[in-house]
């Protein structure tokens, strides 16, 4: 009776199962050879070189299609797609950036169409294929910015030939008068990092200490995250807020005395980086841009981009321990700051940044 009951059920779910993998097929077979008949798809995307060179032959050696790339930091892709939907003359399909760009302007602005309805791939819509059990969209609405990176980063960096670790166990050890004009920090009165930082830091700590950081402890102010690594390295300062994390961590494997500055009183931190994809309103290769995303989402797209951008995914079938450092990697019940929440990325880091820009007087 048991196996009647079994094959009668596998009877009733397979017609099911079979509709609904044949329909994925035909959509994604009929969106391929549309994509194929436009050509190619344009990518503004980060301006890292390693990506440039690795993402376009991958994707247009997988499906024929050729891939423009176009880097370029936040600011300047955000003006270059503002002047375009302006002029309701899109030459860019998809875009590939950090969260500031996506939601103070192009989502504030409206030029995004939804990402979720453009996925078709069961790799990609499959709930178990995610770290967090779903699709992480970073938008309230759930559908138009989706989270393809998240990426534990310390706060702060030490040169150890200069200061003692051990001698700095919270963060208002870092206040100490002999620190005066040796902390480098990013200027955190641009979005961004620095800006970041900063809210981080007066969230968890208050005004009052970010003035003595940001101010009394005269710090040196960089919006250049290769010269504050550099000066780290050399130096020139003893700590560093800001210091990019791939960089040191080569650096630490080539011998120089530079690690990690966990504070037992601020959080690490989580970012997606550049790791926020999007799909924006008017796109001139539709069909290719449904390909290209879908690919982004799936474990072979999302790992060259891990790869190449030394981050960790939000998907959960990609080797990241072969390429990053275990510390990079968030861990389940970890205690981390999120500074690519919606939330703290449209109203509290802003308010902080102008209250920085008053504390500074700029």
């Amino acid at each position: 009776m048991k196996k009647l009951i079994a094959l009668l059920m596998f009877a009733s779910f397979a017609p099911q199962a079979i509709a609904q993998t044949a329909d994925w097929q035909k959509s994604w077979d009929a969106t391929l050879a549309a994509a194929r008949k436009e050509g190619k798809v344009v990518v503004s995307g980060p301006p890292s070189a390693e990506l440039r060179q690795t993402l376009p032959s991958a994707f247009t050696q997988r499906y024929g299609i050729a891939l423009e790339f176009l880097a370029g930091r936040g600011s300047e892709t955000a003006t270059k797609l503002r002047a375009e939907h302006q002029a309701g003359a899109m030459t860019v399909d998809v875009v590939i950036a950090g969260i500031q760009t996506m939601a103070t302007i192009l989502y504030r602005e409206k030029m995004l169409d939804p990402v979720r309805p453009a996925l078709i791939l069961p790799e990609v819509t499959d709930g178990s294929k995610w770290k967090k059990g779903k699709l992480w969209f970073s938008d309230p609405d759930d559908q138009y910015v989706l989270r393809l990176s998240n990426t534990v980063s310390p706060t702060f960096y030490v040169n150890t030939s200069l200061a003692n670790p051990a001698e700095l166990r919270t963060a208002k050890d870092l206040l100490d008068p002999k620190w005066q004009g040796r902390i480098s920090l990013q200027d955190p009165t641009i979005p961004g990092s620095g800006s970041n930082h900063a809210a981080q830091l007066y969230l968890q700590l208050g005004e009052d200490f970010v003035k003595k950081l940001y101010i009394d402890q005269k710090p040196v102010f960089s919006r250049d995250t290769r010269q504050l690594t550099d000066g780290l390295a050399r130096g020139s300062y003893a700590i560093s807020l800001g210091a990019e994390d791939r960089q040191v961590d080569q650096l630490r494997k080539e011998g120089i005395p530079v690690q990690p500055l966990n504070l037992s009183d601020t959080r690490q931190l989580l970012s997606a980086g550049f790791g926020e994809l999007a799909l924006l309103n008017g796109a001139p290769h539709p069909n290719a841009a449904k390909v290209f995303l879908n690919w982004m989402a799936s474990k072979e797209g999302g790992e060259i981009f891990a790869r190449a951008l030394a981050t960790a995914s939000t998907r959960n079938d990609i080797d990241e321990k072969s390429f990053l450092p275990d510390g990079a990697i968030p861990q389940p019940g970890g205690n981390y700051f999120d500074t690519y929440d919606w939330e703290f990325t449209v109203t509290t880091k802003e308010k902080v940044r102008l209250r920085m820009k008053e504390l500074l007087g700029q």
